[in-house]
């Protein structure tokens, strides 16, 4: 479902790194959409380039506003994944300066609240704030399996202990992403994110004679409870699978309308390639 203002609204999309910023401009696109991608330096893809875009430093806020408002834009999209940058790498302008006490409250807290902050500058500044999801819904994980493969009785009990752990650690703004094996719990996503999570996985299987060879456990991504779904919906792709078969992992469970999914057809793909499974699961219910 797209967002309420006008449907021939140009959106604005602020791409972080990733496929994903690609998907929604795609999508946008072919609803009849115009976009201008504000790609980050150092962050987004250089496919941002086949759409309409203005690259910019993450410092320079009020240039930020300046093309978002040139381009006559009304809805916003923040995706993809953005490094806290070195004080070094910051360029900032005028805009950045003038908005400084806003800027630096907004740092304060967890990552929810950061990113609330965040969608409320922006929404104060005149842009309504909408989610990759209301402008491509079809990016939404469904629900049931999107390969050939399917999760065994032990992948299943084990998806139920993450979900429950994910959403014990809601409260703390804690994890994304929780990776179960044989009902043992292996990583919890922290600030360094899924792809150095399933870096942990795989080096805690090389090392441990514990786990042997064999492929065992399911990286499992929800939501958090309470999280800021226009900015922070958890997401996969082709490398998110690839790095799942690195670790040695049985498979993939996402969050049914909750995480999405840049390059479906490529994660499918990849997960039949590499014999892992890939489910949508109703998050908080039991897979048993």
């Amino acid at each position: 479902m797209m967002a309420d203002t006008a449907k021939n609204a140009r959106i604005g999309i602020i791409a972080g790194s990733g496929m994903m910023p690609i998907s929604v401009a795609t999508a946008a696109a072919a609803a009849g959409r115009p976009v201008h991608l504000i790609a980050l330096e150092n962050a987004a893809d250089a496919e941002v380039e086949t759409f309409p875009h203005t690259w910019v430093n993450i410092g320079e806020i009020g240039r930020i506003l300046k093309v978002l408002k040139k381009e006559q834009c009304e809805d916003l999209v923040i995706i993809g994944g953005v490094r806290r940058p070195k004080m070094d790498d910051l360029r900032m302008d005028l805009g950045t300066l003038a908005n400084l006490p806003a800027l630096l409250s907004a740092l304060v807290g967890g990552d929810n609240s950061v990113l609330s902050s965040v969608v409320e500058f922006f929404e104060k500044k005149g842009f309504c704030v909408v989610g990759a999801h209301d402008i491509a819904p079809d990016l939404l994980a469904s629900d049931g399996p999107m390969g050939r493969k399917r999760p065994s009785k032990q992948d299943s009990t084990d998806i139920d202990m993450a979900i429950e752990l994910i959403n014990a650690m809601g409260r703390f703004d804690v994890g994304q992403a929780v990776v179960v094996a044989r009902g043992h719990v292996l990583a919890v996503e922290a600030a360094e994110g899924t792809d150095a999570l399933l870096e942990r996985c795989a080096n805690v299987k090389r090392w441990s004679p514990k786990w042997g060879k064999e492929k065992s456990g399911v990286l499992i991504k929800c939501a958090k409870p309470g999280q800021e779904r226009r900015v922070d919906l958890p997401a996969i792709g082709p490398e998110t699978v690839r790095r799942a078969s690195e670790a040695r992992l049985n498979g993939i469970a996402i969050a049914a309308g909750d995480v999405l999914i840049a390059e479906r057809a490529g994660v499918i793909e990849e997960a039949d390639k590499l014999g892992l499974f890939v489910v949508g699961v109703a998050a908080g219910t039991s897979q048993k």
